[in-house]
């Protein structure tokens, strides 16, 4: 047993481990001069890639802020092309939507098989694509991507699709070995079948490269381009399986693969911009995460270096929703969030607004601030009551101007509500 004085150290030790970082900055005099709206937000001209990241999965603010922003990026910077830190497979289902008119955006939104995005905001944004494109010329039209892998029945059904068209045989062949492949078994398969998937993967993909000049004369160049890259997705999907020990490493590097395919793909039909929208932890450049793994930004910022433009974001206070993986629900959970940073622009009179970093180094005070590291808010999709009592379990240590080219923050969040709560974990 605990002596008193050894329960009075702990007790002690406990409450300053639950205090710290708890404290806050003051605001900064004149903050307002150094902010601006999202519909101003300045993109340097030689940028590639402008990243969005989103300090929780379950705000409103968050998911209105991909159509702000990327609304924001048709109209002043000419982007054209936007990425979804969602499946690719699902991804392209959304995008025949808002190109083509299939469905219903409803039905892309649910495509994508993830309960944080069969939401309200979601579904008006996937809407408001489809219904510029409407009114958009051909040059003008946009496009949607997801750049993820956690998931197989679209890949699969376009990869199976692709060879009735070109190879009737490997259809058939392919068809009858991936047969146990689905978003609602994988979980469920052995250790042998996916070494068996993943076989049999490596021969699609094999069997594509050797044969592109006879399949790309029986379709075309995009087509085969697509097939390949829903192939590669499987692959991927597999591998996390198989690397369990390893998924977030992996997956933040697939993350950066299956973007730098977009790219490259979109540049060839001249689209030189691209928008990518993510959790914080995936578009910062630092790795910050305690998990310790790379980051997807930390893997653009190595390759693009200054034409990766990563926009982070950050609270003060939110009520936000989260599954909590231990009772399987989504639940609301409310947090207060401070640090030097968000703190310096509390009097500030938006509710949200931009502060680029470039303009922000112009104040001695503030420049410290993003030179400095701040504890920021960063919550996945798994949050439990209790995470809310030690700050070390909502926010990520970080030098701002490190990680980002700016930020976006939020005084006020309310929650998203899903629509279906059917989860795939």
């Amino acid at each position: 047993m605990f002596s008193k004085k050894g329960s009075l150290l702990y007790a002690s030790i406990f409450l300053s481990v639950l205090l710290s970082g708890c404290g806050g900055g003051e605001a900064v005099d004149e903050a307002g001069q150094y902010i601006s709206t999202v519909e101003e937000i300045d993109i340097p001209d030689d940028v590639k890639v402008i990243g969005l990241g989103e300090a929780t999965h379950g705000n409103i603010e968050f998911q209105e802020l991909k159509k702000d922003v990327f609304e924001a990026l048709i109209k002043n910077e000419n982007v054209h092309v936007f990425v979804l830190e969602g499946d690719f497979g699902g991804g392209q289902q959304i995008n025949q939507f808002i190109v083509n008119g299939n469905g219903t955006a409803e039905e892309a939104v649910k495509a994508l098989d993830y309960s944080i995005y069969n939401t309200e905001q979601m579904v008006d944004l996937v809407q408001w694509l489809h219904d510029y494109n409407v009114t958009a010329g051909e040059d003008e039209k946009v496009y949607f991507y997801g750049n993820d892998m956690q998931r197989y029945d679209f890949s699969k059904k376009e990869v199976l699709d692709y060879y009735e068209a070109v190879n009737l045989d490997n259809n058939k062949k392919y068809a009858d070995q991936l047969k146990n492949v689905s978003n609602d078994t994988m979980r469920e398969l052995t250790t042998k079948q996916l070494e068996e998937i993943n076989h049999t993967v490596d021969n699609i993909l094999l069997d594509l490269q050797s044969n592109v000049g006879t399949y790309e004369e029986q379709s075309s160049h995009d087509a085969f381009s697509f097939a390949l890259q829903h192939a590669q997705i499987m692959k991927q999907r597999t591998q996390l399986f198989l690397n369990e020990e390893n998924y977030t490493k992996l997956r933040d590097k697939y993350l950066a693969d299956n973007l730098q395919w977009i790219v490259e793909f979109e540049a060839e039909r001249g689209h030189g911009k691209v928008f990518v929208s993510g959790h914080n932890g995936h578009i910062e450049k630092t790795s910050a995460s305690l998990a310790g793994y790379k980051s997807m930004g930390n893997y653009l910022d190595e390759l693009y270096g200054a034409e990766y433009f990563a926009i982070g974001t950050d609270l003060i206070n939110s009520e936000f929703q989260a599954l909590n993986r231990g009772s399987d629900e989504r639940q609301i959970h409310t947090i207060e969030n401070h640090n030097d940073l968000v703190d310096a622009f509390s009097e500030v009179e938006p509710n949200i607004f931009y502060v680029g970093f470039e303009k922000a180094s112009e104040s001695e005070e503030l420049l410290n601030m993003i030179k400095s590291e701040q504890k920021m808010v960063n919550i996945g999709d798994d949050f439990r009551s209790w995470h809310r009592l030690l700050k070390m379990f909502y926010t990520i240590e970080m030098i701002p101007k490190e990680a980002y080219d700016g930020i976006i923050i939020i005084k006020e969040a309310v929650p998203t509500t899903v629509i279906d709560k059917t989860e795939v974990l």
